[in-house]
């Protein structure tokens, strides 16, 4: 067994701990010196090459068109929506100068003082704002509606503790941006990219997801209603994995976007925004993975199948024959393969090193297997083998996959299910809330509460969940007061 998976801590021992090493173990991401931020991988960035690939596709059969919009964004264009800018102000990395230049001792740069910007720029923290800004120079008419923009970017949000993928201050992500005529088809929008992100999460990371709508408290800044698919990790905490915005006409004001409506009146237009990021990797990595490293879902994984295999010296030649072109045909019904021939590794390590990665299938080949027609294939979900003959494989493989993308989803969907609480009794709540779980009470509506309930347990509302029913409410179990809705309380990363 390879010393990394050896030395990887178990998930019941400490969950923390678990994942921070399996994301360096596996070769996901590393630190930076950067404070915050992280370096992205091969490994890891190829599983997010795969994501992205999955979800553009997705967007784009809604009308969406991808676009690039600047990091650096005017400080005067953050003030022009207020509650936008209070929302983001403490997490802004300011540029201040445009240029450096050679100390006296000439041993390194400093900071030109007369290079000071008249206007301090921001690094995106998000791009609402010149997006905007853009935006009125695009829109007129209603024939110019609607605008349907994406952007895969960096942004920076200036963060004190982090961790990688789940919270860094730079992260990878796709924000998108519309316009539109009417306030109908603005929240129209906003609801169909949750589900496309619900789908998306559910078909393609075989992650299940609570939909719902966040408090008041919990939304985006400048956002009427934010939208968002919440997600459980093994530990039973929530990651938010999904959010899109109505922002109404903020923005259409904020920055005089303004258009000539069917019936020739001027009038702002209305907006949404909505994004995922690199935190999915981070929920794909909690949802799924086990003491024995990554279980990667067939559908996203970079490498879904590897072939390895234990030979002499000498053999080397007919097994590249016999397996390189069983590779081949994977790689025509569109499965990525890898045929590892390496003699620089023991198979051994290789059966580890492929384990820690969560690779879902290893097809391993040894010279009896040759002689027999047979051979050896290993699913990484479940760590079940089963010998087989060789002839006809592949069809065998790609039912294999689909099958492992289906129970990978179906084992975390009754997690999932089997965590989400009802509960009415405030005392009871704050005892079974530090063991994880889902919590479904009624809520007054009121931000005191919500901060009280937070204070109290460190959980919080995630939202007023679709397709729960909403009648029959009775009473607040914080304050007694009549409940206007019951809510998802949990604790979260």
């Amino acid at each position: 067994m390879a010393k990394e998976l050896k030395d990887l801590t178990k998930r019941s021992v400490d969950y923390s701990r678990w994942y921070n090493e399996l994301v360096v173990k596996a070769d996901l991401a590393e630190q930076s010196d950067v404070r915050g931020c992280m370096v992205i991988k091969p490994y890891g960035y190829a599983i997010w090459e795969t994501l992205q690939h999955e979800l553009d596709l997705r967007f784009k059969k809604t009308g969406v068109k991808n676009a690039y919009f600047p990091l650096l964004i005017p400080k005067s264009y953050l003030s022009r929506e207020a509650e936008h800018v209070e929302g983001f102000a403490k997490e802004c990395a300011v540029v201040t100068h445009y240029r450096l230049k050679t100390n006296e001792e000439h041993t390194g740069v400093v900071v030109d003082p007369a290079a000071r910007l008249e206007e301090e720029l921001i690094i995106r923290p998000t791009s609402e704002t010149i997006i905007w800004n853009t935006y009125k120079n695009w829109i007129h008419s209603w024939r110019d509606l609607p605008v349907l923009c994406n952007q895969w970017c960096n942004v920076m949000r200036w963060e004190m503790r982090t961790r990688l993928f789940l919270r860094t201050s730079e992260f990878l992500w796709q924000e998108g941006h519309t316009a539109h005529a009417t306030r109908e088809e603005a929240e129209e929008r906003a609801k169909l990219m949750l589900d496309v992100y619900a789908d998306f999460a559910r078909d393609i990371l075989a992650i299940p997801v609570v939909r719902g709508v966040k408090s008041e408290t919990e939304r985006f800044a400048g956002a009427l209603d934010t939208y968002t698919i919440e997600a459980m990790m093994q530990d039973g905490k929530a990651l938010q994995s999904g959010t899109s915005h109505f922002l109404g006409q903020n923005f259409g004001r904020a920055f005089d976007v303004k258009f000539v409506n069917k019936e020739n009146k001027e009038e702002y237009a209305w907006a949404t925004s909505w994004g995922v990021s690199t935190r999915l990797m981070g929920a794909l990595i909690m949802t799924h993975s086990d003491d024995n490293g990554l279980v990667l879902p067939p559908h996203v994984a970079p490498l879904q199948v590897v072939i390895v295999p234990i030979f002499k010296g000498p053999e080397i030649e007919m097994f590249d024959t016999v397996l390189g072109a069983l590779a081949e045909r994977l790689e025509a019904r569109g499965v990525r393969v890898k045929y590892d021939n390496a003699d620089n590794k023991r198979p051994g390590f290789k059966f580890a090193d492929y384990e820690l990665k969560g690779v879902p299938v290893r097809v391993v080949v040894g010279g009896r297997d040759l002689e027999n027609g047979t051979c050896e294939v290993m699913r990484r979900d479940t760590l079940e083998k089963e010998t087989l003959p060789f002839e006809g494989i592949e069809d065998h493989i790609v039912a294999l996959l689909e099958e492992m993308q289906t129970a990978i989803y179906n084992k975390a969907k009754e997690r999932l299910d089997a965590n989400i609480f009802e509960c009415n009794d405030y005392e009871e709540f704050k005892e079974r809330v530090k063991d994880g779980g889902f919590f479904l009470c009624p809520w007054d509506g009121t931000a005191e509460t919500e901060a009280q309930i937070k204070a109290d347990t460190q959980a919080t509302i995630r939202c007023v969940p679709y397709g729960v029913s909403q009648d029959n409410l009775g009473v607040d179990m914080v304050s007694g007061k009549p409940a206007v809705a019951r809510v998802v309380i949990a604790r979260s990363y």
